[in-house]
């Protein structure tokens, strides 16, 4: 028997603007679901992942939550309200029995101080902050919208690796393939306003999706060749039979009414970038460039030959300086010592993460055209600007569209629109997956392998970049990078042999015991500490110690005896952040005897 939903959407319908997004649409997650939403952008991904979240009033349909589940919903845009730390922002989404301990642990594994002001916070500071609000409750079920935007790639495998840790339900909207195909294991397909499901991981579902299509073409084709039939019967059969069979003349009007109400499938966008005339076979040489901005050094010592046709991909922490790295490559900006050097021929094309300062009041035909005309020249040829929008999937209707209308999958599709317009035989891409739909980044997948010049990009979107790149560029601290030839799981696989090697004599000296230990019966399976106990224990020294310290700091204003009479404000200050981080202290001191008691019986079985 199936466990009861934990929250059911039945029968839901909506309609934006005189046109339907949800149609009868049913989804229902039990505990412990991981479920993948999938569908194109404008599909109504998000309006539905809203509904579930009880933040939206569908037209039709009902909502079902089982009492005493928690939700927490992950926003693509969160909203700080008055909140004047990312700490205060974060213990504002506890309930009255959480542990408050858990918001300062999570937003110090997402690299976060607490102090940060929300108001001033960054794309990624702010998406790590909302992170950690969702997450500090360990609610029942996750509903969470595009979580991987505005991460690096040591955050999301993070996030990945905490999500994996725990019993909650998910419910995931996501363009990243790897992190959809690692966390899933049912898929929700949102076409055309309704829901198909596939009780397996996203692994499984672009060949299902093809399959279904394919299924759905072949009815279509019946579907044509019937009223083609039905057509001939009654223009050529005798007028005695075709008066004797009104109803068959009604069928095949009903038919044509199928037909007729038939919504196919969005196409693909058609992307292709207007090559200019080839380069010389060397692009670029970098020698032992290096760059730093005051003590820190950004690049040392880095040397690079890329060739015409290479496809670079540069990965790493946010803030490590992979876009000051594509700047010195390109000659954006020079390096403090060493030399660049560019090939012959050089026409570039350049598309950045903050996708270029556009006015919002312009239309989308404008931006294309640039305010000239009708028409985009595309390479050195002219395109109208409908058929060329067409290209990028926008509708005719939308040409007078404002830039500040448009979504985010489309303002993303209009940047890549002007980068591919521009002739160019070195495309240097910051981001490009940011924003787009799973069916848009096959397209352009597919654009890069065609195109005959040389690429550098940006991405932290690992399957595109084992898709795409030939090299990938990885910085190992101090200004040190390190080039790996193949994609982004050829870049770990080696580093990881480089870890192996270096461990060699410890395999070798504990091999012995290993002997022996298989000599003897099988043991049962050893608790081990999870994923969150370990960072647990590594972590709770310092915030103990930090809590310590805050009390002694907050302790010596209390010392003064006449801070009562000559400051109020201050002393009721004082004495209140006194008793929360007392009781924050016995919370993580409590914590952490628990799990070293935990720690020393698992190491004593």
């Amino acid at each position: 028997m199936a466990p009861p939903p934990l929250i059911q959407l039945k029968d839901i319908s909506l309609t934006f603007g005189g046109t339907p997004l949800l149609t009868g649409v049913e989804l229902s997650v039990s505990a412990g679901e991981r479920v993948c939403l999938i569908g194109r952008n404008g599909s109504g991904k998000s309006t539905l992942l809203r509904i579930a979240a009880g933040l939206v009033e569908p037209d039709a349909g009902s909502r079902f939550v089982q009492p005493g589940a928690t939700i927490r919903y992950l926003p693509q845009e969160p909203d700080f309200g008055q909140h004047k730390t990312t700490l205060a922002y974060v213990e504002a989404g506890l309930g009255p029995g959480d542990d408050h301990y858990q918001a300062r642990y999570l937003l110090e594994q997402l690299g976060l101080s607490g102090e940060e002001d929300p108001a001033h916070a960054s794309g990624g500071e702010a998406r790590r902050a909302a992170l950690a609000r969702v997450l500090a409750p360990s609610p029942d079920i996750l509903l969470l919208d595009e979580p991987t935007n505005h991460l690096d790639l040591p955050i999301i495998e993070w996030l990945e690796g905490e999500l994996e840790s725990r019993r909650c339900a998910l419910v995931l909207i996501s363009h990243d393939r790897r992190f959809l195909t690692n966390l899933s294991r049912t898929t929700a397909w949102l076409d055309r306003g309704q829901i198909r499901q596939i009780e397996r991981g996203f692994g499984a579902f672009e060949a299902w999706r093809d399959e279904v299509l394919a299924e759905e073409e072949r009815e279509q084709h019946k579907l044509d060749r019937k009223i083609v039939n039905e057509e001939h019967w009654l223009r050529y059969g005798v007028s005695g039979r075709r008066k004797r069979n009104v109803k068959r003349l009604g069928n095949l009007h009903a038919l044509r009414d199928q037909r007729r109400d038939y919504r196919g499938a969005t196409g693909n966008a058609t992307l292709a970038a207007a090559e200019a005339e080839k380069s010389g076979r060397l692009v670029i040489e970098a020698k032992n460039i290096a760059k730093a901005f005051g003590e820190r050094k950004i690049v040392d010592g880095f040397s690079t030959r890329i060739q015409r046709g290479d496809r670079l991909g540069i990965v790493g922490p946010n803030g490590a300086g992979k876009t000051t790295l594509v700047h010195l490559l390109i000659g954006n900006d020079p390096p403090d010592s060493g030399s660049v050097r560019l090939g012959a021929n050089i026409e570039m094309a350049t598309l950045d993460q903050h996708r270029e300062s556009l006015d919002p009041k312009l239309t989308l035909a404008e931006a294309l055209t640039g305010g000239r005309g009708d028409h985009v020249m595309v390479g050195d040829k002219s395109k109208h600007v409908i058929g060329y929008m067409k290209d990028f999937l926008f509708a005719q209707e939308q040409r007078g569209t404002p830039l500040e209308a448009l979504s985010g999958g489309e303002r993303g599709r209009l940047m890549l629109a002007r980068a591919l317009a521009k002739p160019s035989n070195l495309l240097i891409l910051d981001e490009p997956t940011n924003d787009l739909d799973l069916e848009t980044l096959d397209v352009l997948e597919d654009m890069l392998g065609d195109y005959e010049g040389t690429v550098i990009l940006i991405s932290h979107d690992r399957d595109f970049l084992d898709r795409v790149v030939t090299s990938v560029i990885v910085p190992e601290g101090q200004g040190r990078w390190i080039e790996y030839a193949g994609g982004y799981s050829d870049m770990l696989a080696q580093r990881g042999a480089d870890v192996k090697r270096e461990t060699v004599k410890a395999d070798a000296a504990t091999e012995e015991k290993k002997e022996a230990r298989a000599a003897a019966p099988e043991a049962a399976p050893r608790r081990r500490l999870s994923f969150n106990e370990k960072h647990a224990l590594e972590t709770l020294p310092k915030t103990i110690d930090n809590l310590h310290n805050e009390i002694a700091e907050q302790q010596k204003l209390l010392d003064d005896p006449d801070l009562y009479t000559k400051d109020r404000k201050t002393f009721d200050a004082a004495s209140a952040a006194i008793a929360k981080a007392q009781e924050e202290l016995a919370a993580a001191e409590d914590r952490w005897l628990e799990l070293e008691v935990l720690r020393e019986e698992i190491e004593q079985a």
